[in-house]
């Protein structure tokens, strides 16, 4: 399913996870992955001082050598190693722009050596600008096991959670995992301070029935089933939370805002659930 993948890598724990799960899933699924370090390096605040940038490269080269002779003694599994001068993000999606990659995995927190969330860094400008799918790995590097048996598909019948729906239904082919699709009816009065009658509740609860029927049958086109819930509330508190209470080990989500909204995915629903959630979370572009 993932033939060529990216792993951006810095020094940090989080960083080895990302690593140590694309390891276990190759090992599991096939597939080649590049190890991918930017160095960053401001023209204006260094440069006075060249030597700056020659001891960062060094650093970037001896954090990808490591890496590749981790995985090479761990797994058995030989990974290319690329270190390139500029801003992380674009280092990363350039990578797989010229690699034709079809994933790049990441840990959860930002460059620089500071213990930040990735989101408004790396990973939100590289979720945006990336040419295939994102895997957010949000675990510790004990867990990372490459293995998904439980995945959850937030999903409003929108175009891009139909692509997660599909990613999820072609990842259950190959993986045996099950599937459940949630939709969660939005609490219209808390937004908009109407009152919500029995039959606007009624017409609420059909529209979500209408639109889990539609999920069933995209994902019956892949031969997969699913399993589909409803819930009110908050779409990304509610999907964070129906994470942990199925202790689903992956969620799938589409690129781009809750019920088809056109835009960046920062600020969206699939931000606040790659901030929060319990577990790992791929972004089908």
């Amino acid at each position: 399913m993932y033939e060529s993948i990216i792993v951006g890598i810095d020094s940090s724990e989080f960083s080895r996870a990302a690593v140590i799960e694309v390891s276990n899933w190759i090992k599991r699924h096939g597939g080649k992955a590049a190890l991918v370090n930017g160095v960053f390096f401001d023209q204006e605040e260094f440069g006075n001082a060249p030597e700056i940038l020659d001891k960062r490269v060094r650093l970037g080269k001896k954090i990808c050598d490591q890496t590749r002779d981790m995985v090479r003694s761990e797994f058995g599994i030989d990974m290319d190693c690329l270190v390139s001068e500029g801003e992380p993000p674009e280092v990363i999606t350039n990578a797989a722009h010229e690699r034709s990659a079809d994933l790049i995995v990441m840990g959860t927190y930002g460059r620089r050596g500071f213990k930040r969330r990735l989101l408004g860094s790396v990973t939100s400008d590289v979720i945006v600008n990336s040419p295939c799918d994102v895997l957010v790995v949000k675990k510790p590097c004990s867990e990372c096991t490459g293995e998904y048996k439980s995945i959850l598909v937030p999903f409003d019948g929108s175009v891009f959670s139909q692509k997660a729906l599909n990613r999820a239904s072609q990842l259950a082919g190959i993986a045996g995992a099950e599937i459940t699709v949630l939709y969660v009816i939005p609490r219209y009065e808390e937004m908009l301070g109407f009152y919500k009658s029995e039959s606007i509740k009624k017409r609420l609860r059909d529209e979500a029935q209408k639109i889990l029927d539609t999920s069933v049958r995209i994902a019956s086109k892949e031969k997969a089933s699913v399993k589909t819930e409803v819930l009110e509330g908050q779409a990304a508190d509610q999907a964070v939370k129906a994470a942990g209470r199925l202790k689903n080990d992956l969620i799938i989500m589409g690129s781009h805002g809750y019920r088809g909204v056109n835009r960046a995915i920062i600020g969206s629903t699939a931000e606040r659930v790659i901030i929060n959630a319990p577990c790992p979370i791929l972004i089908a572009r």
